[in-house]
């Protein structure tokens, strides 16, 4: 392949990330949130890196957020010292949480009564509580409507001098499988609706009470955060496919590529085997333009120029170390086995779990945190 990326020798599938794109996306939201006047807390679980988290600080950014106490852990010991745990409570870690709480300053999110129990009997350095509510995603957290388990759980947190009531969290994931631009400002403004309404109920007795959002598509597309203290978005670090179908994103602006080796060409069937399959790339698929699941676009180098392919040309097919391109014959004449293709993800957060370590187009090897 030609550019920066021939900097490096690549045996086999390798995550190449364009250093340059990653630092706009960086800069752009970092922006963002700073007009708005909102708290920018990003979400790290897309990068999982602390040589990438490094780059935010360029942009101001002080506070993050993880997925994991695990996470939380690592980038603690970067130096990050305010993160928020934005997954709900396990209380069978609550040993770990408990030894970070008094280290850094922690928030945690809480959907039970169980879990602001633990909290209540375990806790004796001080600790942020966010709520979890559920806004339309439906994976977890409460109603905003249950107002009684709300009060009740809120009521536990007042029994802890350490525990702290912060307000109300949500990730409203059901904008990731948004059609369009307006579907993806309408479920915004559901949520917007939704948390807002939390908040103007409980202000009276919690003057100070906050709100927090975190999905990319609303933080990328959306400008209306009446309300709304900080966003904690990830994905956009990155961008993927499904970001640019929900239109989120142009395919300029995702930085990571899965560089992949030509395995096989079968002419018979228009089709090209890479060393590149699920364990590489995950399984997430979107619907392709001819009706069919597409795990991946494809970039080719025809007569010296890397050539973005339409989406008629693109990963059919996915088995554990396998991929299969479906290619046009008149690119086939431009591959051979020993070739380099470079596939551009459907998920970039799983594709990088995957991988867990990445080039940059400049040649630098980046780590990600340790797999537990």
């Amino acid at each position: 392949m030609n550019g920066a990326i021939a900097m490096i020798e690549i045996l086999r599938p390798t995550l190449i990330l364009d250093k340059d794109v990653c630092q706009n996306n960086i800069e752009t939201m970092a922006l963002k949130a700073k007009s708005l006047k909102l708290r920018f807390r990003p979400h790290f679980k897309t990068h999982q890196s602390a040589k990438i988290g490094e780059w935010f600080k360029l942009f101001g950014v002080d506070s993050i957020t993880v997925s994991s106490v695990q996470m939380a852990e690592y980038f603690a010991s970067h130096g990050w010292q305010n993160i928020t745990v934005a997954f709900s409570l396990n209380i069978l870690e609550i040993s770990n949480i408990s030894r970070l709480a008094a280290s850094i300053k922690l928030n945690v999110i809480v959907e039970n009564k169980e879990a602001a129990i633990a909290l209540n009997n375990k806790i004796s350095s001080p600790i942020g509580i966010y709520i979890k509510i559920d806004t339309g995603n439906s994976r977890t957290g409460i109603s905003p409507g249950r107002f009684g388990l709300i009060d009740a759980i809120i009521e536990i947190i007042r029994r802890n001098k350490h525990l702290h009531f912060l307000g109300f969290l949500t990730h409203a994931g059901q904008t990731y499988t948004s059609n369009s631009i307006h579907e993806v400002h309408s479920l915004h403004f559901d949520a917007l609706l939704k948390m807002r309404s939390l908040k103007q109920r409980y202000i009276k007795s919690w003057p100070n009470i906050e709100v927090s959002l975190g999905d990319t598509p609303s933080a990328t597309i959306c400008d209306n955060y009446t309300g709304v203290d900080e966003i904690r978005p990830g994905n956009f670090v990155f961008y993927d496919l499904m970001q640019h179908q929900i239109g989120a994103c142009s395919i300029d602006k995702i930085a990571i590529k899965l560089v992949c080796p030509v395995i096989s060409i079968h002419p018979s069937r228009n089709e090209v085997v890479i060393y590149g399959g699920a364990i590489h790339l995950s399984k997430e698929k979107i619907v392709n333009i001819d009706g069919k699941e597409l795990y991946g676009r494809v970039i080719i180098s025809v007569e010296g120029e890397k050539v973005l392919l339409d989406s008629l040309n693109y990963v059919s097919k996915l088995s554990q170390e396998h991929g299969t391109i479906k290619l046009a014959p008149k690119y086939l004449k431009y591959l051979k086995p020993g070739d380099l293709v470079e596939i551009i993800p459907v998920h970039a957060c799983l594709t990088a779990n995957l991988m867990n370590n990445y080039y940059t187009t400049e040649g630098e090897h980046i780590t990600m945190m340790p797999k537990y």
